[in-house]
């Protein structure tokens, strides 16, 4: 979704929507519309600079990325 580079969906990290944030969803188990990413910060960057979380999570309002974006600064 950011990067638009393909791979493995074991490889890519999936976000859903809850409420007004995205949050991941790393074992792909949470109900509801997901979208995926590379797990990498810059790839996540590039999907928020497109505004592609809502048109892809089917949202009518924009979606807060801080506690995802706090996720993948955590992972090595």
């Amino acid at each position: 979704m950011g990067c638009r580079e393909r791979a493995a969906k074991s490889d890519l990290l999936r976000i859903v929507a809850r409420g007004d944030e995205c949050v991941p969803d790393p074992r792909g188990t949470l109900p509801g519309r997901g979208a995926y990413v590379h797990p990498a910060v810059n790839c996540l960057e590039l999907a928020v600079r497109r505004r592609a979380f809502p048109r892809a999570l089917r949202t009518q309002r924009a979606l807060d990325t801080a506690e995802l974006r706090k996720t993948l600064e955590a992972t090595p």
